[in-house]
């Protein structure tokens, strides 16, 4: 009997990989607060992890027929997002709290997605050992 990881690791295994590129997002819009200019960005969450879990790739191109074939996942596109507050001038749309929260939201979730797959892989483990 063969162990399916898709069916054993369940939708964790693909939200911890769509947070982690929204961390990133969430953290470029921190740390361009004070740039003029900026505008924030941020991620459909619901979109990208469904891009993830149905396996849409862009396939890269090879210019050798040496090159190893590669791929890489679609994490979901970029959009800005609506201003929360009236422009201070400077054309910088980003909301510091509102960014802070949502960067500390988006953790709390990436780490209980952590935790789940923790916990299944040592399920996994027990059962293999027979314990």
């Amino acid at each position: 009997m063969s162990i399916s990881f898709d069916k054993a690791l369940g939708i964790h295994q693909y939200s911890v990989g769509v947070r982690g590129k929204r961390a990133e997002i969430l953290a470029s819009n921190i740390a361009n607060a004070n740039t003029p200019g900026y505008k924030a960005k941020d991620m459909d969450f619901g979109r990208a992890l469904k891009a993830a879990t149905s396996g849409a790739n862009i396939g890269l191109s090879q210019t050798n027929g040496r090159h190893i074939s590669a791929s890489a996942n679609i994490m979901g596109e970029q959009m800005y997002r609506v201003p929360t507050q009236p422009d201070t001038g400077d054309g910088n749309t980003v909301d510091a709290q509102l960014e802070q929260n949502l960067f500390m939201q988006n953790s709390l979730e990436y780490q209980a997605s952590l935790d789940f797959l923790g916990a299944k892989f040592k399920n996994l483990s027990k059962a293999l050992r027979g314990d």
